[in-house]
């Protein structure tokens, strides 16, 4: 023990508190067994002296003083075994704040390492640079993809041509239009004409039509009376 903390290997130092957790365990729990044993001869002898109470008052006497003892002896094996319990509680904490303690310096190395190349002032310089290079890539995307030579196209020649054609095609409705309200009056005016000109339909065939089915029908009538029909 005196080793750990005044000089010793580091590899002892490290294994020391499993050491000391793993025999505490085990001393622990002998101790358990022994209470258990001496509470089971506790339980016998004052069960013997209950039963020679009135029949061997010298046995039942021997019976209690063996019980007392044992009971002095179980109290101290139950203080050890709280004490140890204590022990071993405080040595686990320890070693678990130990442990941490580790891992968070471990951490801080790593850290520490990471960080070793970085500062604020690189961090933006970097960051500067980015957006120069993005700006840049920008600017080539866009002369790469403008026309080359005389491929350039003038807007405001586009515009005028379209707002000619559009004049043009308003004039040729306008046009269209006004033609047909020419031609509309003289259709009105041809078709009024026809009607005054149209000679009546004669009925005189029908007339004649109509004579010659009565003059059947009555000779159908008489043939009929002749036959006695």
């Amino acid at each position: 023990m005196w080793n750990y903390w005044f000089g010793g290997s580091q590899g002892q130092k490290k294994e020391l508190p499993k050491k000391a957790i793993v025999e505490l365990r085990e001393h622990i729990s002998t101790l358990n067994k022994k209470t258990s044993y001496l509470e089971t001869q506790i339980k016998e002898h004052e069960n013997t002296a209950r039963k020679n109470i009135t029949t061997n008052k010298n046995l039942a006497r021997l019976s209690l003083k063996k019980k007392k003892k044992l009971e002095g002896d179980l109290e101290k094996i139950e203080n050890q075994i709280e004490s140890l319990e204590t022990q071993l509680t405080a040595i686990e904490s320890a070693n678990l704040n130990l442990e941490t303690m580790k891992a968070m310096k471990q951490g801080a190395k790593a850290m520490k390492q990471i960080h070793g190349d970085f500062n604020v002032d690189k961090v933006d310089q970097t960051m500067e640079d980015i957006r120069e290079q993005v700006e840049l890539s920008e600017e080539i995307s866009d002369a790469i993809s403008r026309p080359l030579g005389n491929d350039l196209i003038d807007e405001d020649e586009l515009d005028e041509e379209l707002a000619m054609l559009q004049q043009e095609e308003l004039d040729s409705k306008m046009t269209n239009t006004k033609q047909q309200q020419q031609v509309k009056p003289q259709l009105e005016s041809s078709t009024n004409v026809t009607k005054h000109k149209l000679p009546d339909v004669p009925t005189s065939k029908v007339e004649e039509d109509e004579e010659e089915e009565d003059e059947d029908e009555k000779a159908l009538r008489e043939l009929q009376a002749e036959m006695g029909m």
